[in-house]
């Protein structure tokens, strides 16, 4: 992976309606497993959902996810409750998106932690109690690729202490 697959990742939230291999799939979650970890706790567990019925229905349990409902898949991370379960479970999902684009995928990261929602797609999932809900992530073939502008090198980074220009 380049750091060109870093600045060509972005979020997608409108998919062609085309499964995405489960190879590609297997290869993502591979790769996730990869992703740095505290105390290498690895808490981390992936539950990928592709049945477009579950989607459907996944998304239709979030607030700002509906879109999941179309998305051909859906990989969703769970963290056992552990100190740094937030961390473990955000590089995680970071991996997650990387390696979708580096297989032409798009992807978007749908909050899960903390939202009202998480014991119900815990429970909708069949995830043992004592697990939290890090993240959903849509993945599918893009419809358009649509990257938003990001600020510039010089206007967020600081050598050596806060600069205010």
């Amino acid at each position: 992976m380049s750091i060109e697959i870093l600045k060509q990742r972005h979020s997608v939230r409108k998919y062609q309606n085309r499964p995405v291999e489960r190879e590609k799939l297997e290869a993502i979650v591979d790769a996730a497993r990869f992703a740095p970890t505290a105390r290498n706790e690895q808490p981390w567990e992936f539950v990928i959902v592709t049945d477009p019925e579950r989607c459907s229905q996944l998304g239709g349990l979030t607030d700002y996810g509906k879109f999941i409902a179309e998305a051909p898949a859906c990989i969703v991370v769970f963290c056992r409750d552990t100190k740094y379960y937030l961390e473990d479970g955000s590089a995680a999902t970071t991996y997650i998106m990387l390696a979708a684009t580096s297989l032409s995928l798009g992807s978007c990261w749908v909050a899960g932690d903390k939202k009202a929602y998480a014991e119900q797609v815990r429970e909708f999932l069949g995830v043992p109690t004592g697990y939290k809900l890090l993240s959903l992530v849509s993945i599918g073939y893009p419809v358009e690729e649509q990257p938003k502008s990001k600020r510039s090198l010089a206007e967020v980074a600081h050598w050596g202490a806060w600069n205010k220009d």
